[in-house]
């Protein structure tokens, strides 16, 4: 069984593993490394050991991080910025509807990605053509969506703390506004979409657990026979343990969850 090792990239929450050989490598440490995309700089987040169920073959670990490496890395952040530019300038002259989020280059400069945020497809083959004889490297293009666009350029949300996407989300679940329904928040889309123009990730946050309190209780509008009659379910509030019922009176009365599962279940 290999040495496994799991290394994070900058710019990416997400841990992948690698084959560390015989190579001494601690938390912390930088080291250079085979992807399918190149060769990278990484960070050891996960100290090598074994590691069982690991599906297919891995990347090896090439080499601890050395000087050289460090001053690559240098270089190509500042080429980076240089591509940058001039691939902003070059979308502008094709008039294409693309924002251009993000430049990267492997660490062996055998390729250069450029991240771009659009609603729409785009036919960018001339603009790659463009780019190929200018910078004489494999070219590649990549539209991201909505919520790794929020990721990639980070911000604060209404919360008051940074994106939720930009620090330790790794996988995007589904959001859907009964999420926010059950959870009695008011449907305005001001208050429940993200800065990516989606549904919140966080209405996922406590999803379970809302679901797991009003499984036991009544849904609001329903009927119930009281002691005092047919009642209406006009409010369940979980955090206040209240459920207020209208009578046939039009009177109101409020009732917990203990009382309502001793006389009305």
């Amino acid at each position: 069984m290999p040495r496994v090792v799991g290394i994070k990239f900058e710019y990416n929450l997400k841990m992948y593993y690698f084959d560390a050989r015989n190579i001494e490598l601690h938390l912390g440490n930088e080291c250079v490394v085979e992807t399918v995309l190149g060769m990278e700089m990484g960070q050891v987040v996960k100290k090598p050991g074994e590691v069982e169920n690991i599906k297919g073959n891995l990347k090896p670990v090439l080499r601890v991080a050395e000087r050289i490496d460090h001053l690559q890395l240098e270089l190509n952040l500042e080429r980076e910025r240089q591509a940058f530019k001039i691939a902003r300038d070059k979308i502008a002259f094709h008039k294409l509807p693309m924002k251009l989020l993000r430049t990267h280059y492997t660490l062996d400069r055998g390729r250069l990605t450029f991240y771009f945020g659009s609603e729409e497809r785009i036919d960018f083959r001339n603009l790659v053509k463009d780019l190929a004889a200018i910078f004489r490297t494999r070219i590649e293009l990549r539209q991201m969506g909505v919520r790794d666009e929020a990721g990639m350029i980070g911000g604060c949300g209404m919360c008051g703390k940074e994106l939720c996407c930009s620090t330790f989300l790794i996988n995007f679940e589904p959001i859907s506004i009964k999420m926010a329904k059950e959870q009695n928040l008011a449907l305005n889309s001001a208050k429940i979409s993200g800065v990516c123009g989606r549904l919140m990730c966080c209405l996922s946050f406590e999803y379970s657990q809302y679901k797991k309190l009003l499984y036991h209780l009544p849904k609001k509008g329903s009927k119930i026979v009281t002691p005092r009659g047919l009642a209406k379910i006009v409010e369940v509030d979980i955090f206040k343990d209240l459920i207020r019922l209208e009578l046939e009176d039009g009177k109101e009365i409020s009732i917990n969850e203990e009382e309502y599962s001793r006389f009305f279940l």
